[in-house]
């Protein structure tokens, strides 16, 4: 097997390599993103969460610029959020800002108890332009 074909978004290398994992890889003509939180420069949490939420979608942004795509490329969306029946619509408010236009991705939303300090993550696979990928 070749190695991957890692995605690097600006500025962010030593925050993936200090929590060893890559933030995308391409492969078969498509990027698979790992899980994007609303976190700073320096790794911490944003604490309100329609700021995290913004703050995720803008890491998931670099990361797909970074691998030459938009958000327009993404297939498949799974979301996660802690207490969502309390923080869902505020989430969910947050998200046409990003989402762009009909016909929208595939979509799957997990409650969970615990994401690592954050409320929400993101994590997306996208078709890579043409002429990319392998």
């Amino acid at each position: 097997m070749p190695p991957r074909d890692v995605v690097f978004p600006a500025g962010r290398q030593a925050l993936y390599e200090r929590n060893r994992y890559s933030p995308a890889v391409r492969s078969h003509g498509f990027l698979f993103v790992s899980g994007q939180v609303g976190s700073r420069e320096d790794g911490s949490p944003e604490p309100d969460l329609k700021a995290q939420v913004r703050l995720a979608f803008t890491n998931l942004n670099a990361v797909l610029q970074a691998a030459g795509c938009t958000f327009d490329d993404v297939v498949d969306v799974t979301m996660f959020v802690v207490n969502p029946e309390a923080n869902f619509e505020t989430v969910w408010s947050v998200v046409p800002e990003f989402w762009g236009e009909a016909p929208h991705p595939t979509l799957t939303g997990i409650g969970v108890t615990w994401l690592y300090g954050f409320q929400f993550e993101i994590k997306v696979i996208a078709q890579l332009p043409q002429g990319q990928g392998h």
